[in-house]
């Protein structure tokens, strides 16, 4: 049976850090992704060529992106370890249900587009 040192404790505890960092920088950068194809989708529906609902989904996925990087945030910043890791994996899952949920906004943009309009 092996027995958790101190510095054991301290790396997992930096590996936890740098995990919330990474979800933090890229959650927020996605939210900035989300916003921008919203823009963009939102110019082709008034040229008329597409309409979906792509944008709206699109929304949806921006505040998951937000709530998880908020999450994130809020780690960081707790000064208790147990807190930290409880937050730290709710973000990493919303981040992930939102990485999966862009997947199919994509999917369902691009089918959206291949259609000839009408």
């Amino acid at each position: 049976m092996e027995v958790e040192t101190d510095g054991d404790r301290d790396s997992d505890t930096h590996l936890e850090r740098d995990i919330c960092i990474h979800i933090f920088t890229v959650s927020s950068a996605m939210v900035g992704v989300c916003l921008t194809v919203i823009g963009l989708i939102r110019v082709v529906i008034t040229l008329g060529r597409a309409d979906t609902l792509a944008d709206d989904f699109l929304a949806g996925d921006a505040l998951l992106f937000l709530v998880s990087c908020l999450l994130s945030y809020w780690a960081l910043r707790s000064r208790g370890l147990r807190r930290m890791h409880r937050l730290e994996k709710i973000a990493d899952v919303i981040f992930i249900v939102a990485m999966i949920g862009m997947v199919g906004i994509c999917a369902l943009i691009t089918y959206t587009m291949s259609i000839p309009a009408k």
